[in-house]
């Protein structure tokens, strides 16, 4: 017996497909002047699912199928002589080129089975897809989650026009083994590529391919992603080593995977984690498509499971833990790659945030600590150890050196020694070939998760050098006890504080147990964030913004400090 169909969750996909699709009906023969070719690939793919869904009040629209046509006479024009694309900064991107084919197939699907209404778009969604196909069945990649966008449109072209070779370039991509950890993170550790490329992709490799394996690896990926949904229905970013590790990711991007899974598997926490992501609205006009393409997404959902609260979890491969009850929601990270790789690059986990709180609307975002040492940057764990349950130690030590004269072996009457990076700069002084003088820093920092917040114990050791923590709260509140310094700018020097919104409250109390008394208001020099010389050479910053609380002084320190969670609703 089949499930019921969820006609509402329908409606819903129709209705984000029609605000897409409606005004490019109303108009079918403007001309999409400027559109870029994954955008003029993704309204033809609305266009011809809202002309085929009864649901969408574009069904049988002829104007819907004059813009579709306008739309594809635009892509084929986009589309080069080797059958890649032109836009964009990635010159003749085979997997650029990619996730449009993706579309591409997806919507001459779509469009075969609709009639003689639609034969001239199926016609030409056929030639453009022929056309990419060369190109796409030996082009390379530059990022690890493009193997699997690659790979699926490579799929998708076997599965409408069938040929061995399609599918030998598949297995050849796919004998390196997809890049998800024992954890269930992928490589790139990123929200947004996981939800936007690798989980759709490997689950439609899984459905051409009949592979269960790749199905098995998304199912590891979401049931890992459970556990970094936050309270503010966003998922946690700070481990990302990609573009988004500065920026909040929502859910709803993981509704189809969510639901799809729920419904195939009947897991009640899937089920539990789709209807989060579709608590805000669908606004995703693609997601009309995905319910022609896959009828099981139509089905009701299983019933959800209660999420588990209390619950504890420490991904050892990122080396990041959360903990969230009733009261709060506290994540701890130590995964940087900056400690072993000494640089800032695309593709690494560079954000130096270690700590955030959530109670309810007041929100601690961003917990760092930032310090004077040779321009090295703000703190970044090398190490993290589990001593006990619920508690983490974060330790960095950095050194840099002075350097003393050549060896008299090595020395050059020309002056003209080779350039070398040292660690923090770049200079014609050979320094791996000279003696050194090395200065350390090291930073500690425990942390014990409570069920209403955490405690820290912050040991800073070395020489004299200047150090700010910086606590930076979600607007919407104002800090209760620290000293403003202008700018949303604050700092605490004694005495606790109170960061309100609404009913909801995060409490700082803060003890200077070894070290000078910390800096007042008077000392901005101290009391402020340093990104490090990798950003501030080439006029740059990861600074955070928002509401930014400063504790801070000339180190070496041991201080602790006691972040509470209070919601007087939870405590009712």
């Amino acid at each position: 017996m089949h499930t019921p169909l969820d006609h509402e969750f329908v409606r819903a996909a129709a209705r984000a497909a029609d605000r897409s699709a409606a005004p490019l009906a109303a108009g079918p023969d403007e001309e999409p002047t400027g559109v870029p070719h994954r955008a003029l690939a993704r309204r033809v793919k609305t266009l011809v699912a809202a002309y085929r869904s009864p649901e969408s009040a574009l069904h049988g629209s002829k104007q819907a199928v004059a813009a579709a046509m306008t739309h594809l006479r635009a892509l084929r024009a986009a589309q080069t002589t080797t059958g890649l694309f032109a836009g964009g900064d990635n010159v003749q991107s085979p997997p650029d080129s990619a996730f449009t084919v993706n579309d591409v197939c997806d919507a001459h699907v779509i469009a075969a089975g609709a009639g003689p209404e639609l034969r001239e778009a199926t016609n030409v969604l056929a030639d453009i897809a022929g056309a990419a196909s060369r190109s796409l069945l030996t082009g390379g990649v530059h990022t690890p989650n493009h193997r699997w966008e690659l790979c699926a449109a490579l799929a998708r072209l076997h599965r409408s026009f069938p040929d061995d070779r399609l599918l030998d370039r598949i297995g050849e991509w796919l004998s390196e083994g997809v890049d998800i950890d024992a954890e269930g993170l992928y490589s790139e550790r990123s929200p947004n590529y996981a939800a936007h490329v690798s989980n759709p992709s490997l689950l439609l490799l899984a459905d051409v391919l009949d592979r269960a394996d790749l199905l098995d690896a998304v199912e590891r990926n979401l049931a890992t992603t459970l556990d970094l949904i936050r309270p503010d229905g966003t998922v946690e970013t700070v481990l990302s080593r990609r573009q988004d590790q500065n920026h909040p990711f929502p859910l709803a991007p993981y509704l189809p995977h969510y639901r799809l899974l729920a419904i195939r598997t009947g897991r009640g926490d899937f089920s539990r984690a789709a209807r989060l992501a579709a608590s805000g609205g669908i606004d995703d006009p693609g997601l009309l498509a995905e319910t022609l393409l896959t009828p099981d997404l139509c089905r009701v959902l299983p019933e959800p499971a209660a999420e588990p609260l209390p619950r504890h979890r420490y991904i050892t491969t990122a080396r990041l833990a959360a903990r969230a009850s009733a009261s709060a929601h506290t994540v701890v990270y130590g995964g940087s790659d900056v400690p072993e790789h000494r640089r800032i690059r695309s593709g690494l986990a560079c954000n130096p945030t270690f700590l955030r709180l959530f109670a309810g609307a007041a929100v601690l975002d961003a917990v760092r600590l930032s310090r004077g040492f040779f321009d090295l940057g703000p703190f970044r764990a090398a190490d993290v150890e589990q001593p006990a349950d619920n508690r983490y130690r974060l330790t960095e030590t950095l050194t840099a050196a002075y350097y003393q004269p050549m060896p008299p072996e090595r020395r050059r009457e020309d002056g003209a020694y080779r350039m070398a990076d040292e660690g923090r700069f770049s200079a014609a002084m050979a320094f791996p070939d000279r003696p050194r003088d090395e200065v350390s820093h090291t930073t500690r920092v425990e942390v014990d998760l409570r069920e209403d917040g955490a405690d820290l114990r912050i040991d800073i050791s070395g020489p004299r050098v200047p150090w700010a923590l910086e606590l930076t709260f979600r607007p919407g509140g104002v800090p209760q006890g620290a000293i403003p310094l202008g700018d949303g700018r604050w700092c605490l020097t004694a005495g606790p504080m109170t960061y309100r919104v609404g009913d909801d409250e995060i409490r700082v109390e803060t003890d200077i147990e070894a070290g000078e008394p910390p800096a007042g208001p008077d000392r901005g020099d101290v009391l402020r964030y340093d990104p490090g010389q990798d950003y501030s050479v080439v006029g740059g910053t990861d600074a955070t913004t928002g509401n930014r609380v400063y504790i801070g002084g000339l180190g070496p320190h041991t201080l602790t400090v006691r972040l509470r969670a209070r919601r007087p609703a939870m405590d009712a």
